[in-house]
C-alpha cells in the first residue's frame, strides 16, 4: 500500500518578480549616489564633533546655546531645542512683550516662529520608533538629508547627465551651512522637497509638485520662493497648452495652502493675523529690510569693521564668501537656460534671504536651498575622473567640519 504525502506549496515569493527587477535597477541606480553623499557627509560630520571635542567650548556653554554634556547635544541646541519643544509639548501661539522693553527685542521668544512639518514627523517618529525627541529629530534629518541628495541628483542628471548629478550630491553633503544636515534643524526636510518639487515641475507632474509644494509651506517661510517658482512653471503650462489646464490649475491652487495655512492659524490664536510676523521682528529681529544690513555686512567685512547688527566675525567671513560665491555662480547658472521652475526658486529664494534683516552668520544655510547653483559646478566637475572628484570633495567634507558646522553652531547662531 502506497501512502501520499500531501503535497506542500512553494513559498510565495516575497515580492513579485517585476517589483524585484525594479528595486535592483533603483539600487543599481541611486545606490552608489547615496553611497558618495553619504561618505562625504560621514567625513565632514566626524571632522565635526572632532572640532568640537578637542575645543572643548561646548562644556562650557548653556544647553540650549551651543552646549551640552557631550559634543553630539550640540546638534540640538539653538533652533533644536524649539523643535524639541514642539514636538513634546506643541504650540502655543502668542504676543508677549518684555516689560520695559524699547530696543530691537521687545517681544519674548515663542514657539510659534517655527513651522510645523519638521516637530510633526520628530513627534511620529518617536511614536513609532520609541526614540526620544532628540534622536527622532536627528532620524528625520539624515532621512531627508538622503532624500535632499537624490533629488538634488535628479535635477542635475536632467540637465547634465548622471556624472553632474553625482557632482551636485557630493556639493550638498559639503555645501557651507550643510552642518545642520544631519542635526536637529529643519533644513534638510525643506531642501528634499524644493528638489523634489523642481523634479516633478521638470517631468511634468503636476499634482505631486503642488503636494510638495503644500507640504514645503508647513515647513519654512522661504516655500514662498517655490510657490512662486512652481506659480510661474505652471502659467507657462498653460499657455503652452503642453498638459491640460485642470492639472496644472491644481497644482497652482494647492500649492500655497500649507503656507498661508499655518499663517493664518498662528495669526488666529494669536488675535492678529500680521502676528508671525510681528514676532519674527519683535522677538528675532527678522524683518525684510530689502538688504539695508546684507549691504552693511558686505561693506562692513572686508575691511574688517564688525560694527553692524548681531556680528559673529568668523561665522561672517564665511558667509560674505557664500554670498559672493553665488553671485558668481548666478550669471553661470543662466547661461545654462534651465527650466523657469529652478530659476525662479533660486532668484527669490536669494531675495527673500539677502533682503531680510537677520544674523548674518546664519545665511550659509538659508541658502541651502539654492541648490540650482550647483548646477553649473556640477557640469564643470563631471569632466574629471571619479577618483579625482572624489579626492576634491573628500577634502571638501573634512574642511566642512570647520566652515560648514563648527563655524555655525560654536562661533556663530545657526
Amino acid at each position: 500500500m502506497t501512502t501520499t504525502l500531501p503535497r506542500i506549496p512553494a513559498p510565495a515569493p516575497a515580492c513579485p518578480p517585476g517589483t524585484r527587477q525594479r528595486l535592483r535597477a533603483a539600487a543599481r541606480r541611486h545606490g552608489p549616489v547615496l553611497a558618495f553623499y553619504g561618505a562625504l557627509k560621514l567625513i565632514g560630520f566626524c571632522s565635526f564633533m572632532y572640532l568640537l571635542d578637542s575645543a572643548g567650548d561646548f562644556r562650557t556653554k548653556h544647553p540650549r546655546f551651543g552646549g551640552g554634556a557631550h559634543a553630539w547635544d550640540v546638534l540640538a541646541t539653538w533652533d533644536g531645542w524649539w523643535y524639541q519643544q514642539i514636538a513634546l509639548h506643541g504650540y502655543d501661539p502668542k504676543l508677549v512683550h518684555v516689560p520695559g522693553a524699547t530696543g530691537l527685542i521687545t517681544l519674548e521668544g515663542n514657539s510659534a516662529a517655527f513651522f510645523p512639518l519638521y516637530p510633526a514627523l520628530m513627534r511620529l517618529t518617536s511614536a513609532v520608533t520609541g526614540l526620544g525627541s532628540y534622536g527622532a529629530g536627528i532620524l528625520v534629518s539624515v532621512l531627508a538629508s538622503f532624500a535632499a541628495a537624490l533629488g538634488i541628483y535628479a535635477v542635475t542628471e536632467r540637465l547634465g547627465g548622471r556624472r553632474a548629478g553625482l557632482a551636485a550630491a557630493g556639493l550638498w553633503a559639503v555645501w557651507p551651512g550643510s552642518g545642520v544636515e544631519w542635526a536637529v534643524y529643519s533644513d534638510s526636510l525643506y531642501v528634499a522637497l524644493a528638489a523634489w518639487t523642481c523634479h516633478a515641475v521638470m517631468t511634468r507632474r503636476w499634482l505631486t509638485a503642488g503636494v510638495l509644494t503644500f507640504a514645503a509651506g508647513l515647513n519654512r517661510p522661504t516655500a514662498a520662493a517655490l510657490i512662486a517658482a512652481l506659480g510661474v512653471a505652471a502659467l507657462y503650462a498653460l499657455r503652452d497648452r503642453r498638459d491640460g489646464v485642470l492639472r496644472p490649475l491644481l497644482a497652482l491652487a494647492l500649492a500655497p495652502l500649507g503656507l498661508l495655512g499655518y499663517l493664518g492659524w498662528v495669526g488666529h490664536r494669536m488675535g492678529d493675523y500680521g502676528g508671525y510676523f510681528k514676532l519674527q521682528s519683535g522677538a528675532w529681529a527678522h524683518s525684510f529690510d530689502y538688504g539695508k544690513q546684507t549691504f552693511d555686512v558686505l561693506t562692513s567685512v572686508p575691511v574688517g569693521h564688525f560694527t553692524y547688527l548681531s556680528p559673529w566675525p568668523f561665522a561672517d567671513v564665511i558667509g560674505v564668501g557664500v554670498v559672493l560665491l553665488a553671485f558668481a555662480l548666478l550669471p553661470l547658472l543662466l547661461r545654462l537656460r534651465p527650466p523657469a521652475v529652478l530659476v525662479v526658486h533660486t532668484v527669490l529664494t536669494l531675495v527673500l534671504v539677502l533682503g531680510s534683516q537677520q544674523i548674518f552668520a546664519n545665511v550659509s544655510r538659508y541658502l541651502l536651498p539654492c541648490f540650482p547653483l550647483f548646477v553649473p559646478l556640477a557640469m564643470a566637475m563631471r569632466r574629471l575622473s571619479l577618483r579625482v572628484q572624489c579626492t576634491v570633495l573628500g577634502i571638501a567634507a573634512l574642511a566642512s567640519g570647520s566652515y560648514a558646522g563648527y563655524a555655525l553652531f560654536e562661533l556663530g547662531v545657526p
